[in-house]
């Protein structure tokens, strides 16, 4: 249900059910989780590229497991639930810097997943963005999560209220996405732009995100506090004095 390929130090994750649009299903989600998190302790790979197989990123859930929930139990609706968390915060909180490279298509869980790595480009003319939970009765309740990280509250209402699904450059108005791609270019310039950033210190790129995640949700002295002790340990590294070293040698 995926396909994976690593080209120099950059990991490619392709969701591959094209013939569903590459709807979410646990089987998807499962297999997933084990590729991003070996890509994610392999030291080699810098950066890592989420895409969809086909003209589609991500539909969303797939429709024969929405049609399966109407049975489950609470049991069931938590454990599931706890997967999809685990699905959007392993991409959220990766060490390595993420990119959505979204070539269609990014529709409620699909687009939790854009909306959860740390750079998206769009193609300008097939990418499509919306949260459409509220038009079935249901809740954009874990993607809500990552979506306020994004955008102001009331830009984030305004796409989870209607449901309504906007253009790559409506998207990219509002703050949810960072590129626009020439058709059929995406994938393209997220590889670019995964091998520009690849040259940075890796540690470095992971301990600012840290950094962001945490100050966000921290007290004003807490978060200084926070910010003061990761810039001494930073100090410390092995990356900031072989870095230091070039760069005086620069000089």
């Amino acid at each position: 249900m995926i396909l994976s390929e690593i080209e120099g130090q950059i990991g490619l994750i392709k969701l591959n059910r094209p013939e569903k649009r590459n709807s979410l299903h646990p089987d998807l989600v499962n297999a997933f989780l084990a590729k991003f998190n070996e890509f994610n302790l392999d030291r080699n790979i810098k950066a890592i590229i989420i895409t969809g197989e086909g003209t589609s990123f991500c539909a969303g859930a797939d429709l024969s497991y929405l049609n399966q929930l109407k049975n489950n139990s609470v049991p069931d609706n938590d454990e599931d639930s706890q997967l999809l968390s685990k699905f959007f915060l392993s991409v959220y909180e990766s060490d390595k810097p993420t990119i959505a490279a979204v070539n269609g298509p990014a529709i409620a869980g699909g687009c939790g997943l854009a909306t959860a790595c740390d750079f998206i480009f769009a193609d300008e003319k097939n990418a499509k963005f919306g949260y459409s939970e509220v038009k079935i009765g249901f809740l954009p309740a874990i993607v809500s999560f990552l979506l306020l990280r994004r955008l102001s509250e009331f830009k984030a209402k305004q796409l989870l209220i209607t449901g309504d699904i906007i253009s790559a450059f409506q998207a990219q108005n509002i703050g949810l996405v960072e590129y626009i791609s020439e058709e059929n270019n995406t994938l393209n310039d997220a590889q670019k732009f995964a091998e520009k950033i690849s040259k940075n210190s890796l540690y470095s790129i992971s301990e600012t995100k840290k950094l962001i995640r945490q100050i966000y949700s921290l007290r004003y002295d807490d978060a200084v506090k926070f910010a003061v002790n990761l810039n001494v340990i930073a100090r410390t590294s092995d990356d900031f004095h072989e870095g230091l070293n070039k760069f005086i040698s620069k000089g």
